[in-house]
């Protein structure tokens, strides 16, 4: 029992470390979504107003609609690579739960692209107008948040895995499941600036990442059983 336990932690180990050297070699792949959450949340203000007290009363909504299409735009490179060169193959055969190495594969894309942005999101809010006092509170739901979204992404991306063109399929089954996610952190960041308690906002956001860890690599790791043959 205890062998087992540790072959399939060192399992999960490598098949981290992995895909954490591949995302550093191909850097484009760590770049672009971080820079696309910059674009999007500086474009906000030229599409609707420069008005300072406009954009902190939108700051919070344009971060997290930034945060989650970002995430959206990385999630395609998940499964893709070890699809095109056959590793999916091996990991599907392997004798280790598969729960476990998508988890960490999960894992090493939100280290690549979501954690990026949760770090870099105070800045950000400063650029938007976002009163001071928000910028733990938008950091906090966004480190939270944002595996979040990497999770429930990843079971839209392990249905489409086999698809050649497969970017609006993704979109259409992954936008839907990511919306609870987005209302409670802009709703969070929100109470911030009203004053109220944030305890049963937060409760709810890590009740959403205590959820997806437990099932959304169950649901990924069927999907990808479905989709690979």
């Amino acid at each position: 029992m205890t062998a087992q336990t540790v072959t399939t932690f060192q399992a999960f180990k490598a098949t981290l470390k992995r895909d954490l050297l591949i995302a550093y070699k191909r850097k484009n792949d760590m770049v672009n979504p971080f820079m696309f959450f910059l674009i999007v949340a500086s474009l906000f203000p030229i599409g609707i107003s420069p008005d300072p007290d406009r954009l902190a009363e939108i700051a919070s909504g344009v971060l997290w609609i930034s945060a989650l299409l970002a995430s959206l735009l990385a999630m395609d490179n998940l499964f893709r690579s070890d699809y095109e060169d056959g590793s999916l193959e091996q990991l599907l055969l392997s004798p280790h739960p598969l729960y476990f190495l998508v988890l960490a594969k999960n894992i090493s894309h939100w280290l690549v692209s979501g954690l990026p942005v949760a770090l870099v999101s105070p800045l950000v809010a400063y650029m938007l107008n976002l009163p001071g006092e928000s910028y733990f509170t938008l950091f906090i739901t966004l480190l939270i948040g944002t595996p979040v979204l990497s999770l429930l992404g990843s079971i839209g991306v392990a249905l489409t895995v086999g698809l050649g063109s497969r970017g609006l399929i993704l979109a259409v089954i992954t936008l839907p499941m990511s919306v609870p996610v987005l209302i409670a952190g802009t709703l969070t960041v929100q109470q911030t600036l009203n004053g109220a308690s944030l305890a049963g906002y937060l409760a709810i956001l890590a009740a959403m990442l205590f959820a997806a860890v437990s099932f959304a690599p169950l649901a990924s790791a069927a999907a990808l059983r479905i989709s690979v043959k």
